[in-house]
C-alpha cells in the first residue's frame, strides 16, 4: 500500500485548517497533536480511495488525448492512387 505523505508546510496547514473546523463547527478544541493523529488517520484511510480515483481521472484523460491524437494522425494520412 502506498503511504500518502505531504510536505511538512502543507500537512502543517491542514492542521490548522483541521482545528479550526473543530473550533467553529463542532465546538470543540484539539491541539496540534490531536490534528495531527486526524491528519494522518485521515490520509491513511481516504488516500488510497483519492489516490485510486485520481488515476482513474489520468486514464480516461490520457484515453481522450490519444483519441485525439489517432484522429490527428489520420488526417494526415495522403491518399493513396487508385489502381488502374
Amino acid at each position: 500500500m502506498i503511504i500518502l505523505k505531504l510536505p511538512r508546510e502543507q500537512k502543517t496547514e491542514i492542521m490548522e485548517r483541521v482545528v479550526t473546523f473543530f473550533e467553529e463547527e463542532r465546538s470543540e478544541r484539539i491541539g496540534e497533536l490531536g490534528a495531527e493523529q486526524f491528519v494522518d488517520f485521515m490520509l491513511k484511510e481516504l488516500g488510497p480511495y483519492i489516490y485510486n480515483q485520481a488515476l482513474e481521472d489520468v486514464r480516461k484523460l490520457v484515453t481522450e488525448k490519444m483519441n485525439q491524437i489517432d484522429d490527428e494522425l489520420y488526417s494526415l494520412e495522403q491518399p493513396l492512387p487508385k489502381s488502374r
